[in-house]
């Protein structure tokens, strides 16, 4: 990687030098920070099932991390935008980390109640929102320092979520087979607290400030943090591609944190495979999704997006649901995961370079907190549904029904006429000036 000594900025403030360092830091920032994420995702559901044998309990607190997760990552737009992304990063990562060490420790000292679990959990999920957050507003920029396509860039942050899945949630099954799922737990304290250091100490000087605000038509004071939430809600409004895309990820992504939080965790223990398998599916699924990444960064910028879309959610949706359903052998079931994996693996980066395009630069911090949490609105109520379903009518048919619902949301949402804006909005706001890429856009928000 090259150092941050810029030659003579460019207009939008961009150095002209090439650097790869901003890229690297924030990918590397991601790595660790979501592969402890995954690590979690092992550990906590085990350790809730382990010491309560409750299905239900062990979505309560799924939903009690992911629901302040949501809500406060919608409301810190306007902060991002105003105070920057960086400094917003290893701020949260950092109290995440002191949030999740907690949960251990205070096991050891035998003071850990199941409301004080409830409680440290929705305190991890709301530093983890704005923290998240924070990174994915600093890919853009960092794309344009190293001169690399929207696309790709997306496409790596991609790849790196993935390989993040791969590594924690293998590391994730094997710490809590051999160690306990407490292990887990620190070792995700320690990945929050590096990404924190990294964001705050590797970066180049000047990476991840504030993006300057549009002037006030009256020559007025900066506006307030109501009206950038307003700017950002109304220009959200006015994007029906955007709209249409969120309300289909947001079932996806319930039926998703459905399977992960409780479905599987359930089918591992009732099928005896323990939580070796959680982690080994999990890692299987990611690897082949890395594939999938890889392969969406090098040609996703010259394919149909609709077509990559609709066949990434095929693949990568109901046929989990319908293996685990049946009771299939657990290589058939390893081996539907890693078709899955890689259809999923081409999603992500397309629709963060949609929404990256039709964004303009000085509000994505309010428009990404927003989508993001509308799109996620489900995820806290995946777990809470999924653990009162399997408790009422049992494991089977709860798998089943998610299954249907995957195929029917992602098939009839790619039908309307909005997607067919998708592929029309290539190469809108890449790698343009900040100038020009924060000039007004009129009511309509129209794609020419």
């Amino acid at each position: 990687m090259t150092g941050d000594a810029p030659d003579a900025p460019e207009p939008g403030g961009i150095p002209g030098k090439r650097s790869l360092r901003p890229l690297g830091g924030v990918l590397a920032a991601m790595a660790v920070s979501l592969t402890g994420t995954r690590i979690s995702v092992v550990a906590l559901p085990w350790f809730v099932l382990v010491t309560t044998g409750s299905a239900t309990r062990t979505g309560l607190v799924a939903f009690c991390e992911m629901t302040p997760y949501v809500v406060v990552k919608a409301f810190t737009g306007p902060l991002v935008d105003r105070t920057g992304p960086r400094a917003v990063s290893w701020s949260t990562d950092l109290a995440s980390a002191v949030a999740a060490a907690a949960v251990p420790l205070f096991h050891a000292l035998d003071l850990l109640s199941f409301p004080l679990l409830l409680v440290l959990v929705a305190l991890i999920g709301a530093a983890r929102g704005p923290g998240d957050l924070a990174k994915e507003v600093m890919v853009p920029e960092a794309a344009e320092r190293g001169r690399v396509p929207l696309e790709r860039a997306t496409g790596l942050a991609g790849v790196t979520e993935r390989l993040a899945s791969t590594v924690g949630l293998a590391a994730g099954g094997s710490l809590v087979a051999l160690l306990g799922p407490l292990t887990g737990l620190v070792v995700n304290a320690g990945c929050f607290a590096l990404g924190s250091l990294i964001i705050k100490l590797a970066l180049p000087r000047g990476m991840g400030h504030t993006a300057g605000e549009a002037p006030s038509p009256a020559g007025g004071s900066e506006p307030g943090y109501w009206r950038r939430f307003g700017e950002g809600f109304t220009f959200l409004r006015g994007e029906p591609l955007l709209l249409t895309v969120i309300v289909m990820v947001g079932i996806t992504n319930l039926l998703d944190a459905a399977i992960a939080s409780v479905l599987v965790p359930v089918w591992a223990r009732e099928s005896g495979n323990g939580p070796a398998s959680i982690g080994l599916m999990g890692s299987v699924m990611g690897a082949a999704a890395v594939g999938g990444s890889l392969v969406a960064a090098v040609v996703a910028h010259r394919l149909r997006r609709r077509m990559v879309l609709l066949t990434g959610f095929l693949l990568a949706g109901a046929p989990r649901f319908l293996i685990l359903a049946v009771g299939a052998p657990v290589g058939v079931v390893l081996a539907v995961f890693v078709v899955s994996g890689f259809g999923a693996g081409f999603v992500n980066p397309v629709l963060g370079a949609v929404l990256v395009e039709r964004v303009p630069r000085r509000m994505l911090g309010r428009v990404n907190a927003l989508g993001d949490s509308l799109a996620w609105a489900g995820i806290p109520l995946g777990g809470l549904v999924a653990g009162a379903a399997v408790t009422a009518f049992g494991l089977a048919p709860v798998l089943l029904a998610c299954g249907t619902a995957y195929f029917l949301t992602t098939n009839l949402a790619g039908l309307r006429r909005e997607w067919r804006e998708i592929d029309r909005t290539r190469g809108r706001g890449v790698l343009k000036p900040r100038c020009e890429e924060d000039a007004p856009r009129d009511s309509a928000h129209a794609v020419p």
